[in-house]
């Protein structure tokens, strides 16, 4: 799978028994329909959470491909005090995060209890060279 930022291809990892897409170049990750849910415990709480993503009107971001069908994706934002835009593919193959965003929307549900998920994305994630 190509990356929807830099067209380079991506590599897939295992988080937390799921499989992501993540970009070595961009450090953008791409989860496949349902695969959030799933990092979010897959409960009521994070179908509503994640339902509550609503379209961004006049976002001034681009609009990216979705690596799947290659059809331009709608920019959805979260609905929580500190809103963050992302890419969602219109045909629901998935949604897209640049670098940080699905640490920061992880952290946003609040619906990973004791932060399993985040603390690995950091652990794999992180730049150690800082």
């Amino acid at each position: 799978m190509k990356c929807p930022v830099c067209k380079k291809p991506m590599i897939t990892l295992e988080l937390n028994f799921i499989e992501i897409d993540y970009c070595t170049s961009c450090k953008g990750i791409w989860l496949d329909s349902g695969e959030l849910e799933l990092l979010l415990n897959g409960n009521n709480k994070s179908h509503e959470f994640i339902a509550s993503f609503n379209p961004v009107e006049n976002c001034k971001e681009p609009k990216k491909k979705c690596p799947i069908c290659s059809k331009k994706m709608e920019k959805v934002s979260t609905q929580t005090t500190e809103s963050v835009a992302l890419d969602r593919c219109i045909k629901n193959h998935g949604i897209w995060f640049d670098s940080g965003e699905l640490e920061k929307v992880l952290s946003l549900s609040q619906l990973n209890g004791n932060n399993i998920v985040i603390n690995c994305l950091k652990e794999v994630f992180v730049n150690k060279n800082k």
